[in-house]
């Protein structure tokens, strides 16, 4: 069925049964998988996921009912079962749903470049970069995973307000992992790239640096125990504040669950430090003109020069806290409930490069992965320790590869105390937002090894 004439059905039998207020949330989302290994195509998926979510306001309670199947047949489901919800549902809490923002900015969320880009050539790609990092070095033993997904999304807010609001977004997404192995030591390494069309991700340059990374760390071994200057590369800083991200939640702050909470208006950072929220970047994974309540997408500076400026807020926190809402409103499915998320956040750049960070320390070390994040953080505290491997770093150049050891500290002490911030600015995989940093040159963090 039109999805037009679906939503006029629905909000008709709903006004009928008494809903005072109804909006719908319809989102679509066609995927594609590859996976090549040893030059076959060893998954080939095609996937379309599709839903709508129904919410109305029923004697001043709102009930929510959601569905796969988008016609007629489920109206009369979708009203009853919000129905019921509503009579069920206890507690305070104000759900809005809106009537619309005043303007909402023309922003490009979808590629048709990336429509001319046929299967066989996605496959080729995949095959020539297989091809590309085994020939670079014989100590490359294996591939174990190169992937590329390519997903199309629409989404929908229809309400009885008014607000009638659509857009369409794509990104294809990459990643590449790789063994290599001498005498008996073996490393790893691995490169996500994420793009809204293949033709802008280089294959020959993943392949040069997932080889030259991998075999740089044969023979690592640890490092003495102690506190040192850090540099933090550029996709390491982006993993940690992307961690930190739920921090910044109004939401979090409301629950007692952020170490910012009561800190608007307070030093937080270096004062060179910028932190912002930009839902217009071009070619951005989380690029929209709206989020998922409607409220018009905002250019925000979270972070100025150190002083935190503001939460990220949906219709719900920033009436509790007596502000607009900033647009970061977040359903992670259409059948999720509306959470708070980034959409393209970032540190901005700096003006040395990663060589000249690096020629700064006389002693320290490079940290080029983290593992352990989740768990090994307190979003709470702000306090963090997690297993890290590198580089140590003497007389402002590379010395040898590092492994096995553990980075800890505090997140807004480690902010305070950075000393300098790269120009180059790496994405990390998106997930809940798209979270970006340079490379960061920290002070002194401890560092437990030998």
């Amino acid at each position: 069925m039109d999805n037009k004439k679906m939503i006029k059905m629905l909000f008709d039998k709903g006004k009928k049964a008494g809903f005072e207020e109804m909006e719908v949330y319809i989102y679509n989302k066609k995927g594609l998988s590859l996976k090549v290994f040893k030059g076959d195509v060893d998954t080939f998926e095609n996937s379309v996921e599709e839903g709508l979510s129904f919410r109305g306001l029923y004697n001043n309670k709102m009930g929510y009912s959601y569905t796969e199947k988008l016609d007629e047949s489920c109206i009369d489901m979708l009203i009853e079962e919000a129905m019921e919800n509503a009579k069920i549902i206890d507690n305070d809490d104000v759900d809005i749903i809106f009537e619309g923002s005043k303007e909402y900015k023309n922003v490009i969320t979808y590629n048709r470049d990336s429509e001319k880009i046929s299967t066989e050539q996605k496959i080729d790609y995949l095959t020539q970069l297989e091809k590309e990092i085994f020939k670079k070095d014989n100590r490359v033993v294996a591939m174990p995973y190169n992937i590329l997904e390519e997903t199309t999304n629409s989404t929908i807010i229809s309400n009885t307000k008014g607000l009638n609001l659509e857009y369409k977004s794509n990104r294809v997404e990459t990643y590449a992992f790789i063994d290599v192995k001498e005498d008996g030591d073996v490393k790893a390494a691995y490169r996500y790239k994420v793009a809204d069309d293949l033709n802008k991700i280089d294959g020959k340059r993943i392949a040069a640096e997932i080889v030259d990374e991998a075999i740089s760390m044969l023979g690592a071994t640890q490092i003495k125990s102690g506190k040192y200057p850090i540099i933090l590369r550029a996709d390491v800083s982006a993993q940690i504040l992307r961690a930190f991200a739920p921090i910044f939640s109004a939401d979090n702050v409301h629950k007692d669950l952020s170490l910012l909470k009561g800190k608007i208006g307070e030093n937080i950072a270096n004062p060179a430090i910028t932190i912002v929220d930009d839902p217009f970047m071009k070619g951005g994974a989380y690029t929209k003109p709206f989020d998922a309540e409607g409220v018009a997408s905002k250019y925000k500076k979270l972070v100025s020069n150190g002083i935190l400026k503001t939460y990220f807020h949906n219709l719900k926190t920033a009436t509790k806290d007596g502000v607009e809402s900033t647009g970061n409103a977040y359903k992670a499915a259409y059948n999720s409930i509306i959470d708070i998320a980034p959409t393209n956040m970032y540190i901005e750049i700096g003006k040395k490069s990663l060589d000249e960070l690096i020629g700064s320390v006389e002693d320290g070390l490079l940290i080029i992965d983290v593992q352990g994040l989740h768990s090994g953080l307190n979003t709470i505290s702000g306090d963090f320790s997690v297993s890290a491997y590198g580089y140590e770093i003497k007389q402002g150049k590379i010395a040898r590869p590092v492994n096995q050891i553990t980075i800890s500290g505090n997140y807004i002490e480690m902010m305070k105390n950075i000393e300098d911030i790269g120009n180059d600015l790496e994405f990390v995989m998106p997930s809940r937002g798209y979270v970006g940093s340079p490379s960061l040159k920290i002070s002194s963090l401890s560092v437990a090894g030998e």
